[in-house]
């Protein structure tokens, strides 16, 4: 099948083509941002689907096209605290996409650095 075409012969934008595949992954993450009224926030919600260059978030706050967030993925404490760490560093996006379902927001971010 050429590449831009799907099987019904109709073309596909190629900036919309990803470059790596998506996991279908609830997982829980802090959103730190600023919404579109200026306030800044921290949000515990979490991933519908992920890749190594980019996630899709739900939130209740309204975010702007272009703009940078940060999520942390939490982990759970454990009793050697000096070995595993209580969460991930920051993990930088950007948001690409937007859309709802019901009084939720989805994003659709891209990592600054890809995911190792």
């Amino acid at each position: 099948m050429p590449t831009g075409l799907l099987k019904d012969g109709q073309r596909v934008d190629p900036s919309n083509l990803r470059r790596s595949p998506r996991i279908r992954l609830q997982m829980p993450v802090f959103l730190r941002a600023t919404d579109a009224a200026g306030v800044e926030f921290i949000e515990l919600t979490k991933t519908l689907n992920i890749s190594a260059t980019g996630a899709c978030v739900a939130s209740s706050h309204m975010l702007r096209p272009d703009q940078i967030v940060h999520l942390t993925i939490p982990a759970p404490s454990s009793a050697n605290s000096g070995v595993v760490p209580n969460e991930t560093p920051p993990i930088t996006a950007k948001v690409l996409r937007q859309g709802s379902t019901g009084d939720m927001r989805l994003f659709g971010l891209e990592f600054l650095k890809p995911l190792e």
